[in-house]
């Protein structure tokens, strides 16, 4: 079990209790699962990992935006797609029974936040700061999202 599992823990309870549409039909909350995977994974080098990966393509000012303290730049469905892979974005559609297109627009939302709200001191913590920092961000991104 990783650090993460405890954040991902509130997440779900978040999700739960927020009126997530119906037409969504999970979709985001699964999503987020599978992005919480990703900062889990030791493989893929968890948070760091992944900012060093969007960085590495290409996407530098994106993903500082996201971890700095202003206002998170956008990402487009192409460029996540880019950076992270089109066979990773194809086995999330296929996983969730949905469209590629969809994966990475939901993606594009996702990420920015989750990179954001893992980062409140603008900086990516290591790894004794992450559960306290994810816990919290993560539980206010959820708790707007109610509101």
């Amino acid at each position: 079990m990783g650090i993460l599992d405890a954040v991902l823990g509130v997440i779900k309870s978040q999700v739960a209790g927020s009126a997530a549409p119906a037409a969504a039909g999970g979709t985001d909350h699964n999503l987020l699962e599978s992005v919480i995977g990703m900062l889990s994974d030791p493989q893929s080098g968890g948070l760091s990992g992944l900012v060093e990966k969007i960085a590495a393509g290409g996407l530098a000012d994106q993903v500082a935006s996201w971890v700095g303290k202003g206002e998170n730049l956008p990402i487009s469905a192409e460029q996540l797609q880019a950076v992270l892979g089109s066979s990773f974005v194809q086995g999330l559609a296929e996983k969730f029974g949905i469209n590629t297109a969809d994966v990475a627009g939901s993606l594009t939302s996702l990420l920015p936040q989750i990179i954001d709200k893992l980062t409140p001191d603008g900086e990516v913590p290591g790894d004794n700061k992450l559960l306290e920092a994810g816990l919290a961000g993560l539980t206010s991104l959820f708790a707007n999202k109610s509101a």
